[in-house]
């Protein structure tokens, strides 16, 4: 009988065996991998760097007489500002009034012919950006525009 009992024990053993060593292999992988995979995240340039969100300022819709080439016209617009930073944001915001003056000036100044291309309506944009860019009041910085959108142009 003893002859029996060892001959049953060797299988067990070969069993427990190629599990702790199948374990052990599992582990030597996992660890592999976990450095692989922190230390493929880990890299020598910069995180890029998310880009800020527009900050837009809806002004009411504009309508001003142009200038006089023969017949009156007309010029209705909507413009909405993208300011660079917060500051900006709550300068205009607060000197609204100031703003709005500014922009149906600008406006007002135009003939109707010069408003008709594309092109003539970026010049005007880039105008109106120019003229708000400048400080509402002597005390304080300027704003930062960095453009302006024409969301209504209806010119009559």
């Amino acid at each position: 009988m003893a002859t029996s009992t060892s001959s049953v024990n060797p299988p067990k053993t070969r069993k427990l065996s190629a599990l702790v060593l199948a374990l052990v292999a599992l582990c030597v992988t996992g660890a592999a991998a976990g450095a692989y995979y922190l230390g493929s995240n880990r890299s020598d340039t910069p995180a890029a760097v998310k880009p800020e969100e527009p900050i837009f300022i809806a002004l009411e819709p504009l309508t001003v007489n142009l200038q006089p080439n023969g017949r009156n016209r007309f010029l209705h617009a909507g413009v909405t500002l993208k300011v660079a930073d917060t500051n900006s944001q709550s300068q205009i915001t607060q000197y609204l009034p100031e703003v709005r003056s500014r922009v149906l000036t600008v406006l007002s100044n135009r003939e109707s012919e010069s408003l008709i291309t594309p092109d003539d309506k970026a010049q005007l944009a880039t105008e109106i950006m120019t003229s708000l860019n400048q400080p509402l009041t002597p005390s304080q910085p300027a704003q930062k525009v960095s453009s302006v959108v024409f969301t209504t142009f209806m010119l009559q």
